[in-house]
């Protein structure tokens, strides 16, 4: 690439989608299930997070929320107006609502998620007639890599379970017991 376009490349769903991948793929190295999120405003990334909520311990720590934390903490505002939302794999219910309340624009999200998606599987949660806020939502960036990854992650778990072979490693503290019983 001369060097004139390489430093003119303007970014795009799929470029901001790759660096999501990425942020799937620390999750997955983590022992976590492989989601990854990027905020963008005004072309700039804000904000960035995978799945976390083994090793935070933290049943919130979903890719999109801890995108959006980091996002807010240097923009020094809850609200980000105007930002796009790029994930791997369509939000929850709780992701959903927590873009609404941080007033995202724009959610992209690569693979669907026929279980407990909130944007076109199992409800429409962005669409709700009592919100405030509206956000629009485009789906199937990268569709094809984003769903090979979380795919092979529960592959591999599959696997191992199987052939007697020890859970991938996660981070984090070990399980809690409370009175001898797992919390987990």
């Amino acid at each position: 690439m001369p060097d004139e376009a390489r430093y003119n490349h303007r970014m795009d769903h799929d470029d901001y989608m790759r660096l999501a991948l990425a942020q799937a793929a620390q999750a997955r190295n983590a022992g976590e299930v492989p989601v990854g999120a990027v905020v963008v405003l005004d072309g700039v990334v804000v904000g960035a997070g995978f799945n976390q909520p083994i090793a935070a311990t933290d049943p919130t720590a979903h890719a999109e929320v801890v995108a959006m934390r980091a996002a807010a903490a240097l923009l020094k505002n809850y609200r980000l107006t105007g930002a796009t939302m790029y994930v791997t794999v369509e939000p929850c219910l709780m992701c959903v609502g927590a873009m609404v309340h941080a007033r995202i624009r724009t959610l992209v999200f690569g693979a669907i998620e026929p279980r407990s998606g909130a944007i076109v599987s199992m409800t429409s949660a962005h669409e709700f007639p009592a919100l405030n806020h509206r956000l629009e939502a485009i789906g199937g960036v990268l569709e094809d890599e984003c769903r090979a990854i979380i795919q092979d992650f529960f592959r591999e778990r599959r696997m191992a379970s199987r052939t007697g072979d020890p859970e991938p490693a996660r981070s984090g503290p070990p399980p809690r017991t409370v009175e001898g019983r797992s919390t987990d």
